[in-house]
């Protein structure tokens, strides 16, 4: 059993409202049937994916449209009711379930198309559409969505926007704060912002999108988002390759790029450590073994031949001049299961046992750096400690496993990584966002004004501060 959030890290409640009968009664007025009450049932909105942190929630309200939204917002904006927005509920920082007993509200079943447009590749939809299922329809039409997840079968498209999600075709299609048009927002009083353009140029005044992507549902609820999608590549190789040394695996990097150029659309890394975890918990067997680390590299491209002849270039070039020791090249077939290994090793991980997750950028030849630095710290008191990620983007996940959760072994860990993170300019999360286990902890990357100024943005836009309370900022002094 999970403790509860608020009694392992003893943070106190903020003088929010109390739920009462009255409450749930206009609620179950508003949406009759998507008002969930009973404990049982409430109980897996209250934990998160990694089961880390539990919330006490006695309320789940599940809104179709934004005037639910609308009306929900208003509503705890007057009684002073404080709100967990959840998508999916697939984040790993603990900014998707509640603290103490906010209310969630969930997008589970806004999960509406509203339009594609199969010319510009535009497409507007409701916050809930699960972004598996986006891939899905927006493929039937010749496109991709622009990012990709090893949670796409459950994470909500509301929730990766509010989270800036990466993933793994970034290094090709860039950020959601390029690939996202326009949102419509829901603000704390009730208010609907309507920023829903799908135009790619439009340069009248501030970018207010850009406020509530990655702002973790602590500015507003996003209730519907119009995105980017780019055409469906027709050529899509895999390699899978073995290297002796980080060192190599940098070199091999620097190689891929000058050879592969335009058609590069993920450079992903893992340790062996990562490969035995995924072998021995999943079942699931490399193409390639027997190496400290291993590197998948995609291509998407229009010309099929043009791009394997490509991979095969390079391929030769690296194992003649001994970058890489073993690679294969993936057939169709084999193609899924090569990026499997690569998107489920935090799935292997959670069979450890407790898992300390750390997301961090870092300056890509410091990037594996940090991984040895902290072995040679934990010694024996951890159970594995691993690395992998993004290095096209220099995104490291460095992953902590333990029997079970140990204080003393967070003090080892934590503030170290953090420091260690900031003495190199890096960002203490490169792409899983602060939520509520790294909130205070911003300063390593963020300046004290730059921190002031956000904690003004909020204050302006929820002054009762009802929008998922104890997340992404410090408690102010």
């Amino acid at each position: 059993e999970v403790v509860p959030t608020c009694e392992r890290y003893a943070v106190r409640r903020l003088p929010f409202a109390r739920l009462e009968g009255g409450d749930v009664a206009f609620f179950e007025r508003l949406m009759p049937g998507r008002v969930v009450t009973g404990e049982e049932e409430v109980k897996p909105f209250n934990v998160d994916w990694l089961r880390s942190v539990r919330g006490c929630s006695q309320l789940v309200l599940k809104p179709q449209t934004t005037a639910e939204v609308s009306q929900v917002l208003r509503y705890c904006y007057e009684r002073n009711l404080a709100v967990n927005p959840q998508g999916g509920n697939t984040g790993l920082v603990g900014g998707s379930v509640p603290v103490f007993d906010e209310i969630i509200l969930s997008t589970t079943l806004m999960n509406r198309i509203i339009s594609f447009d199969k010319v510009s590749g535009i497409l507007v939809c409701q916050a809930g559409c699960v972004l598996e299922r986006l891939n899905e329809y927006v493929e039937e039409q010749g496109f991709i969505m622009p990012l990709d997840l090893g949670a796409k079968g459950s994470c909500h498209i509301g929730g990766n926007v509010a989270t800036n999600a990466g993933g793994l075709r970034l290094l090709r299609y860039g950020s959601l704060r390029g690939t996202v048009l326009g949102l419509e927002v829901v603000l704390a009083d009730g208010s609907a912002l309507d920023c829903l353009t799908s135009l790619r140029k439009d340069n009248t005044g501030y970018d207010l999108k850009q406020l509530f992507i990655g702002s973790e549902g602590t500015l507003g609820v996003i209730t519907a988002v119009s995105i980017l999608c780019p055409q469906k590549p027709k050529a899509v190789n895999v390699a899978f390759l073995g290297c002796q040394s980080f060192a190599k695996v940098l070199e091999t990097f620097t190689t891929c790029r000058a050879m592969l150029g335009e058609i590069l659309s993920a450079y992903e890394f893992m340790d062996e450590k990562c490969m035995e975890l995924v072998e021995r918990h999943l079942k699931l067997s490399s193409p390639v073994r027997d190496s400290p680390f291993y590197v998948l590299i995609e291509t998407s491209g229009s010309n099929s031949s043009h791009d394997e002849e490509k991979l095969n270039n390079f391929l030769e070039r690296a194992m003649a001049s001994g970058l890489v020791t073993d690679g294969t090249v993936a057939t169709d077939d084999k193609k899924i299961k090569a990026s499997h290994l690569r998107e489920r090793i935090t799935e292997a991980l959670t069979h450890e046992g407790y898992v300390y997750k750390y997301d961090i950028s870092l300056p890509v030849g410091k990037l594996y750096d940090l991984v040895t630095d902290m072995r040679a710290r934990l010694g024996q008191s951890a159970k594995n400690v691993v690395g992998y990620g993004h290095l096209g983007d220099g995104n490291l996940h460095l992953n902590i496993t333990a029997d079970s959760y140990s204080h003393s072994l967070l003090d080892a860990i934590e503030p170290f990584v953090y420091e260690w993170t900031a003495r190199c300019s890096g960002s203490i999360s490169a792409e899983h966002g602060l939520g509520f286990k790294k909130k205070q902890f911003i300063q390593y990357s963020k300046p004290q004004q730059a921190v002031v100024l956000m904690q003004h943005f909020k204050a302006m836009l929820d002054p009762k501060g009802i929008l998922n309370p104890y997340k992404t900022l410090p408690s102010r002094a």
